[in-house]
């Protein structure tokens, strides 16, 4: 049976307001403000959300205090907006890898990769979207660019939940500030199990992981809190009780067991169980996929000989089926391989840059179809970043290029397809709500080709930024070890005022692990210089300190050591590789339980919060799924995620400034400011006004 005409919402005949200065400069904005929020979540826990539905509300909003706008230039707005969230998952989730390879991030690279990998997945979308969004049709879904439409549909007809997400950014802000920024209560309240050897139990009384978890949903939450229960209730005590009794410390750790606290535990050991986890489980995904890659990859190739038999077509063309001109795609992508080859600060040879542009091609196919059929919360970006890796590394290991700068060009051709192909599954959603409202989509392309451009600019700025923020130099002593200098080393002033010169360890030597460290004149180690971004220090002088895991950046890291340098402790990887199939056999899915054994309990705990706040809502509401992706508590989530994030950005950069001290106002509260009941009032508050705005409402009114 064929399928009905499609009828966009705005005619193909009429032309209003679209591509406006205004639409995409407030699009621009918004898209930086999303990205800052999303890098701060990716480096959190490894995970990002859709920002298309609460742009577009905010966009029908602040266009109504401007004067009322088309619906199409809403739809521009969360078009360019949206590029900055997928260029946020790729960027957060590769570049600490640099950090952990011993080397620095370097803003230049940040750029330039964000850059290529972002256009890269756009130019590889203009051919396709003719065959996926147009002829697929009633086909594949595309659930978030379907809802988003609606949203945009809803508000040109009777109104926004816009004021829903206001009072969710400026609770989640106002949250935030009060509780990292003034710290009247506990970020981490934690209670060691005294009775239980090695155990404890955590949670973060976050507002945007709390948002996290009602936007995902109770199983997916669930399974995630089932892997940190596994990690901190099951996995550390076990080490702790079995090593209690070693006199030796065992590989990895170069500490007793008996004498690690359980963080220390899960740094030495646990992490690589986790490790091997989420690699299996990314690639689980993806193979769970492969009937659909190989289909996308086939229809993707025959829609792009079809496009070429088109242009000679000379039939006018309607305004809602316009494209960029092929020429773009075809010259913009030897320019991408030039530019990827040439790039001084990538260091990419003629292989890599090949590799990218086929990786870039044959992923953002399958990303944009995976979108169509499941969503973008359920696209396998990170195992497609595996499969990436692997191969790379598999064919430098084989050609001979195992030193640290192939391990580096490994590292930014990942990057850049990661970027590519989460960017191609964005780009879809946002060509799907396009092709529902009847917009035009050149102009929908140029758009986002702006949102690329403008984050790409600003979210290098920030990972930098909240890397330095959260950035701790310990006291570390070497004496054995005599490092090897350049003529004119970088020099940085130490913790006691005195200047060192900066010495970067790519390779472990003995003790000495992979990382940066300050040296003294007799060139002997004085200093660690431990990561904001995937450091392993927990606390300095008796006091804990505040690390951005990055789970995503650690496992790249692994598989790229583990494979060219083929030092990697894979008793423990595989320990973790077998967990994952144990859950897939069980009929649990495993990437997300992997996530959750790779992160921290208390990252898990609040996420878990927020999915059984939206179980009881959806139960009471009863409502569509579609309703539910722009329902009030979706839409107050949203809120919670962005204000969260954001502040936390500027209390970060308050603490690099070294102006946190000044907004301490723990001691106003004396003892309660660090006790752990005390820092679940605030957080049960918060919990209680999801659940209320959650069942208010119905979702068309404003």
């Amino acid at each position: 049976m064929s399928q009905p005409e499609h009828k966009p919402f705005i005619s193909p005949y009429d032309s209003p307001k679209e591509f406006t200065f205004r639409a995409v400069f407030i699009g621009a904005i918004l898209g930086i403000v999303f990205a800052a929020s999303s890098v701060y979540l990716a480096l959190k826990v490894g995970m990002t959300v859709s920002a298309s539905i609460p742009i577009a509300v905010l966009s029908i909003t602040l266009f109504r205090a401007l004067g009322k706008a088309t619906i199409l230039e809403n739809n521009i707005v969360q078009t360019t907006g949206s590029a900055g969230e997928s260029i946020a998952f790729g960027v957060a989730t590769t570049m600490p890898v640099f950090l952990l390879l011993g080397q620095d991030m370097e803003i230049t690279s940040i750029v330039w990769m964000s850059l290529l990998g972002g256009i890269l997945g756009v130019l590889m979308m203009i051919p396709l979207r003719q065959g996926l969004i147009v002829k697929e049709h009633g086909k594949l879904a595309y659930p978030e660019g379907t809802a988003c439409a609606d949203v945009l549909i809803v508000g040109e007809q009777k109104g926004s939940s816009a004021k829903t997400v206001f009072m969710g950014f400026g609770i989640g802000a106002l949250y935030k500030l009060m509780n990292s920024g003034f710290r009247l209560w506990q970020e981490y309240p934690t209670r060691i199990l005294t009775f239980f050897k090695g155990g404890s139990v955590s949670a973060e009384v976050a507002p945007e992981l709390l948002g996290v978890g009602y936007i995902i949903g109770p199983q997916v939450s669930a399974n995630m809190m089932a892997g940190g229960v596994l990690s901190f209730l099951i996995l550390i005590p076990a080490i702790k009780i079995f090593g209690e009794n070693l006199n030796e410390a065992m590989f990895p750790a170069s500490m007793l067991i008996r004498d690690m606290d359980p963080n220390q535990v899960r740094n030495a050991y646990v992490l690589y169980i986790g490790a091997g986890a989420v690699a299996t489980g990314g690639i689980i995904s993806l193979i769970k996929s492969f009937p659909t890659i190989v289909s996308a990859f086939r229809r993707g190739f025959k829609n792009f000989l079809d496009s070429r038999k088109a242009v000679g077509d000379k039939t006018e063309t309607l305004r809602t089926e316009r494209d960029l001109p092929l020429s773009v795609v075809v010259f913009g992508s030897i320019g991408l391989v030039i530019a990827i080859w040439l790039a001084p600060v990538l260091h990419i040879n003629a292989l890599s840059a090949v590799l990218i542009v086929l990786f870039g091609f044959f992923f953002v196919t399958v990303s944009s179809r995976i979108t169509g059929e499941i969503g973008s919360s359920s696209n396998p970006i990170s195992g497609m970043t595996v499969a990436t890796l692997l191969i790379t590394c598999l064919l430098f290991l084989a050609a001979g290029w195992t030193g640290v700068s192939y391990r580096a060009m490994a590292l930014c051709t990942a990057a850049i397809v990661c970027i590519a192909a989460s960017n191609g599954g964005t780009i879809s959603q946002d060509l799907k709500t396009g092709y529902l409202v009847g917009a035009t989509p050149k102009y929908q392309q140029l758009s986002i080709m702006v949102g690329v451009i403008t984050s790409a600019l600003v979210i290098g700025l920030i990972v930098i930024g909240l890397n330095k923020a959260y950035t701790t130099v310990v006291p570390a002593s070497h004496p054995a070890y005599i490092a090897t200098m350049s003529p004119n080393p970088p020099t940085q002033i130490g913790p006691d005022g005195k200047t060192y010169k900066v010495h970067y360890v790519s390779e472990p030597v003995g003790t000495v692990l992979i990382g940066k460290y300050l040296v003294n004149d007799s060139n002997q180690i004085a200093y660690l210089v431990d990561p904001g971004i995937a450091g392993t220090v927990s606390e300095v002088d008796g006091k804990p300190v505040t690390k951005l895991d990055s789970p995503k950046a650690r496992l790249f890291s692994l598989i790229i050591d583990g494979i060219l340098t083929q030092k990697l402790p894979w008793g423990l990887v595989l320990i973790g590789i077998f967990l994952a199939l144990v859950m897939e056999l069980v009929g649990v899915s495993s990437l997300p339980f992997a996530v959750g054994l790779y992160l921290p309990l208390s990252s898990s705990a609040p996420i878990m919060a927020g999915g059984m706040i939206r179980a009881f809502v959806d139960k009471k509401r009863k409502g569509t799924a579609t309703e539910a992706e722009f329902s009030p508590g979706v839409l107050l989530s949203s809120g919670f995620i962005a204000g969260g994030a954001i502040m936390g950005v500027i209390v970060a950069g308050m603490a690099g400034a070294e102006w946190d001290k000044a907004i301490d106002f723990s001691g106003y509260l004396g003892f309660l400011s660090q006790t752990d009941w005390f820092a679940a009032i605030p957080f049960v508050i918060l919990m209680f006004v999801l659940y209320k705005v959650g069942l208010s409402g119905n979702n068309s009114k404003a």
